[in-house]
């Protein structure tokens, strides 16, 4: 298996429409490609494995970095899995945590089994230098005494002809013992070389899957003429297989296959963001019209409400991108994913109001987000920018008077929200004195727009009257 890089050291030769810059790769898009292999081999810490938040939102591991792993007890219950990048800022070394996993069991085994973790992130890392002696875990996790116990070569062969005899009658331990074949065995290549000619029944999608998973590029492209007709489901696999090969396995569909579903593509599209790749997100978005079954328009919303939620920065760089028809285009679920968290992403709401992000049936929810939870301030500035709320849509005045957003409600009555139309539809809510205070300011704010509307259209003009003094 290849090792995971933290540099990008080659441009890709794929595809001239997809383009790789030449420097440090993503901290999230490393973290989900080393967190992917360890899922795939069994070995993920079983409470949490969780990346630093220092390097979330986009941060990019620094030029010359490199990965260590510590593992000890923790001050509390459990056994602790550290990583660590180091590198150096004007010759002087900086050492920072980049991820933590941890385990609630305490015995030594569990701790064997945490350095066994270590080992296989520093591998992932690093390559496997050599040979080396593969583990197995002896007895039930409950167990105090479950041992780990090492295997030579020639112990390993004889674990694995003993698993393959028996797979067909482990029913009801497939997943496991194929986890354990593989983790055993190594990578699909090998693991293919090793299990194909014994009496296996893997067909050549799941052979196709393995090879997604185990990021074996040459594999893949082998065994994809085969299974073209499961296209759908290879490129959600292939556009969340974190790292430059999943990258290359996704272009390599795409170059095959003309046309996927709707709703392939959106999920495809989701799991890119979900690994931390933005160059992969855009350059599905960028082919979206030309390998989406039927395209629509409220695509490329869908995808940055999708990012909002899951890395802000990713989703800054996806709106800076976006033309303004396709914003204008989203859902109201674009805007409101947004609201959510108004401190945080108040630039970019600000930003999807500007280029028109509608915000339609959800306007009552929006403004209430802001407007009860200390940042009426922020609703006043998108109304002010072009945040457009119907007319009639009466929840949403309500909203703002209810919350005591008056300048909101004003700017609403600007926008021609119809204040009869609203007394009528409030007719027998309750109102405190506040409320009440309020609605008679904005009575009287809305007769002095139609006062000066009315005073505009009944005015003649400058060349009007001068044309009545001649005559």
């Amino acid at each position: 298996m290849n090792p995971i890089e933290l540099e990008i050291r080659r441009p890709k030769a794929d595809d001239p429409r997809y383009t790789e810059r030449a420097g440090t790769r993503g901290a999230e898009e490393v973290f989900q490609e080393l967190k992917q292999r360890l899922d795939s081999m069994g070995m993920l810490p079983d409470e949490y494995f969780l990346l630093d938040r220092d390097w979330q939102d986009g941060r990019r591991i620094p030029e010359g970095a490199d990965v260590f792993v510590t593992t000890d007890y923790g001050e509390s219950e459990g056994v602790y899995l550290d990583g660590y990048l180091k590198w150096y800022e004007d010759s002087k070394s900086v050492t920072k945590s980049f991820f933590t996993g941890k385990t609630l069991g305490e015995t030594g085994a569990d701790l064997d089994r945490m350095f066994l973790i270590a080992s296989e992130i520093t591998k992932a890392f690093h390559g496997e230098r050599g040979c080396h002696e593969r583990y197995m875990r002896l007895g039930e996790r409950e167990k105090r005494g479950d041992k780990i116990v090492c295997l030579t070569p020639k112990e390993q062969k004889l674990f694995i002809d003993a698993l393959i005899d028996r797979r067909e009658k482990l029913v009801g331990e497939m997943d496991g013992t194929e986890q354990l074949l593989r983790r055993m065995v190594g990578n699909i290549t090998q693991y293919m070389d090793e299990v194909g000619e014994r009496p296996l029944r893997i067909s050549s999608f799941d052979k196709t899957m393995l090879a997604i998973r185990d990021g074996e590029l040459e594999a893949f492209k082998k065994l994809l003429p085969k299974v073209i007709d499961h296209a759908d489901e290879l490129l959600i696999e292939t556009a969340g297989r974190a790292g430059t090969v999943g990258r290359k396995m996704t272009i390599c569909l795409l170059n095959e296959v003309k046309a996927f579903s709707n709703i392939a593509y959106l999920t495809a599209s989701r799991r890119a963001v979900a690994v931390g790749d933005t160059e992969r997100v855009q350059f599905l978005m960028e082919q979206y019209e030309i390998h989406a079954a039927e395209p629509r328009a409220e695509y490329y919303g869908e995808v940055i409400a999708h990012a909002i939620g899951e890395n802000r920065q990713m989703a800054r760089t996806l709106l800076e991108q976006s033309p303004a028809c396709r914003i204008e285009a989203s859902s109201p679920e674009l805007l409101y994913c947004a609201s959510i968290h108004p401190s945080e992403n108040f630039q970019l709401m600000d930003e999807l109001v500007k280029k028109g992000a509608p915000c339609g049936d959800r306007a009552w929810e929006i403004l209430n987000a802001l407007t009860s939870g200390g940042n009426t301030w922020i609703a006043e500035i998108l109304l002010r920018d072009g945040m457009k709320v119907a007319a009639d849509d009466c929840g949403a005045f309500d909203v703002c008077v209810k919350n005591g957003a008056t300048e909101c409600a004003k700017k609403l009555l600007e926008q021609g929200t119809d204040f009869e139309r609203y007394t009528e539809w409030a007719v027998g809510r309750p109102y405190s004195a506040t409320d009440e205070k309020a609605l008679a300011e904005l009575k009287a704010y809305c007769q002095s727009i139609h006062s000066q509307e009315q005073t505009a259209a009944g005015t003649p003009t400058q060349e009007m009257a001068l044309g009545g003094l001649s005559q």
